[in-house]
This record gives structure tokens, sequence and C-alpha cells, in this order.
């Protein structure tokens, strides 16, 4: 297996037990969303996500790692899909 193939393999893995994660506890979503909606209103920075990451591993069974360069990949995409789901939200009103 290529070394590309070997990541994709990995970051299905990370999404696959994520998902399974989000399935088990529902709550997880709703205060993702509480503490993104919270803080993407000052900003959307780097700074800003990172603190919504730490609120979220305070908060709920997920674990992101407090340093952003620790992040995987599925930590990434779940908290670009929090900031794309509030910035659409506050795009409506």
């Amino acid at each position: 297996m290529s070394g590309s193939e070997m990541q994709k393999t990995r970051v299905i893995n990370e999404l696959r037990s994520f998902i399974k994660k989000l399935l088990q506890d529902p709550q997880i979503l709703e205060q993702s969303l509480v503490v993104a909606r919270k803080h993407l209103p000052e900003s959307s920075g780097p700074a800003v996500m990172a603190t919504i990451a730490n609120e979220i591993s305070d908060t709920t069974s997920v674990h992101i790692p407090e340093d952003p360069s620790e992040h995987s990949e599925a930590d990434k995409l779940y908290l670009e899909l929090l900031k794309e789901v509030v910035l659409e939200e506050q795009a409506l009103y």
C-alpha cells in the first residue's frame, strides 16, 4: 500500500470512529454548535478555532488536542464543518 493510500485509510478510520461517537451521543453535535455559535461571531481565525476546539473537548466526550498543529484530519474537518454551518446560519438572518 502506498503512503497516500495509507493516509486515506487512516483518515477514513478516524472519520468512521468519530461518526460512531456522534451516533452514540447525539448531544455532542448540539453542544458543539452552541460552542461554535458563541465564539464565531468574534472571528473565525485560528485562535478562535482553537478556543472552540478546547471548549468542545472540555464539554463533550470528543477530544480535540489543544494545539492546532496536533489536530487530526478528522478534527480539522469537524471544526471546518461547524464553522460552515454557523456561518451559513448567520447568513440567513
